[in-house]
C-alpha cells in the first residue's frame, strides 16, 4: 500500500489485538516502544467541532493495547476522495460470542475506555483527552467515512450484554488498484476472548468473498508479535518492513506488512474463502 496521503482518513487500518487471544509466546508488555514513554507524544485530537475536557485525562496505569496496529491511513484526517459511493455498513456473526455492526451514539462508553489507552490514540482518532463533544465526533466520522465511501468501520460487540470492547475496519482508499486494508483495535475489557481473530476472520472472508477484494493488508510495528501473531493465524503473509512508513505520535515508525490474496489456500485450518 502506498504511504497514506496527506488527507487520507485517520482510522484503523491495522489494529489487532494482542491480548485478546493469550498463546504460547504472550508478552509481558508487547506494547511497549523500547527507550520510550508512551504517554510522551499523546496530544488531544484537533476536531474543529469538539472541544477537549480539560479536567478529562488519560489514565497514567493503562496498558498500552499490544495488538493495536499502525493504521496506514492514520497520518491525517479528513474524507474521501470524491467521486466514491456511500457503503452500507452491515452487521455480521463474528462466531457464537461476537457480533460486528455499525457504530451508535451509545458507543461513548468504548471511545472512553480507548482514550485511556496510551497506543490506541496515537494511532487511530480517538480523542486522547475524552470529553463526550470528542466521542460523539468520533462516531460521527464513522458515519462520515461510510457515507463517503472510504471503508465499513465497525464497532465489535459482545453478544451476551451487547457491550462494545473494540472497533475494526476495511479501508477502501485504494481500492481502484485491488487491494484494501484492515485495522482494529481492542480495549481491555474485550482482551482474552479471542475476539480479534474472530473478527478479522469475518471481515477477510468478507472481503475476499462477498466483495471480492483481491488483496487485502495490514500495517504492524515489528514489535507488535501478538499483533502479527493473530494475523498470521487468519492467512496474512509478511511481506517485508516498510522503513519509516508512518508517523506514529511525534515520530516516523517502521512498518511489517502483511497480504492476503483471494487466491491464497486455506489458513488455520479452514479455508480463507469459500467455494
Amino acid at each position: 500500500m502506498a504511504a497514506p496521503e496527506p488527507d487520507a482518513p485517520r482510522e484503523p487500518d491495522a489494529l489487532a489485538d494482542a491480548a485478546t487471544d493469550p498463546g504460547p509466546a504472550t508478552e509481558t508488555d508487547p506494547g511497549a516502544d523500547p527507550g520510550a514513554d508512551p504517554h510522551a507524544h499523546r496530544a488531544p485530537e484537533a476536531d474543529p467541532d469538539a472541544e477537549a475536557d480539560p479536567d478529562a485525562e488519560a489514565d497514567p496505569d493503562a496498558e498500552a493495547d499490544p495488538d493495536a496496529e499502525a493504521d496506514p491511513d492514520a497520518e491525517a484526517e479528513a474524507g474521501a476522495p470524491a467521486g466514491r459511493e456511500p457503503v452500507t455498513v452491515p452487521s455480521m456473526s463474528a462466531g457464537p460470542d461476537f457480533v460486528l455492526r455499525p457504530w451508535e451514539m451509545s458507543d461513548l462508553p468504548l471511545v472512553r475506555e480507548a482514550s485511556h489507552d496510551p497506543y490506541i490514540p496515537l494511532i487511530t482518532t480517538v480523542p486522547a483527552r475524552y470529553s463526550d463533544a470528542a466521542a460523539e465526533a468520533f462516531v460521527r466520522r464513522q458515519w462520515e467515512r461510510a457515507a463517503t465511501g472510504a471503508g465499513y468501520p465497525f464497532a465489535i460487540v459482545r453478544s451476551r450484554d451487547r457491550r462494545p470492547v473494540g472497533a475494526i475496519g476495511l479501508w477502501l482508499r485504494e481500492l481502484p488498484e485491488g487491494r484494501a486494508s484492515i485495522g482494529y483495535w481492542m480495549v481491555p475489557s474485550g482482551r482474552g476472548q479471542g475476539v480479534t481473530r474472530a473478527a478479522l476472520r469475518t471481515v477477510t472472508s468478507w472481503a475476499l468473498r462477498d466483495l471480492g477484494i483481491p488483496r487485502l493488508q495490514l500495517f504492524i510495528e515489528p514489535w507488535n508479535t501478538a499483533s502479527a501473531r493473530v494475523a498470521v493465524d487468519v492467512g496474512y503473509r509478511r511481506e517485508g518492513l516498510l522503513r519509516g512508513w508512518q508517523r506514529v505520535g511525534d515520530e516516523r515508525r517502521d512498518m511489517a506488512v502483511y497480504g492476503l490474496l483471494n487466491t491464497d489456500g486455506p489458513a488455520d485450518g479452514r479455508a480463507v474463502t469459500a467455494d
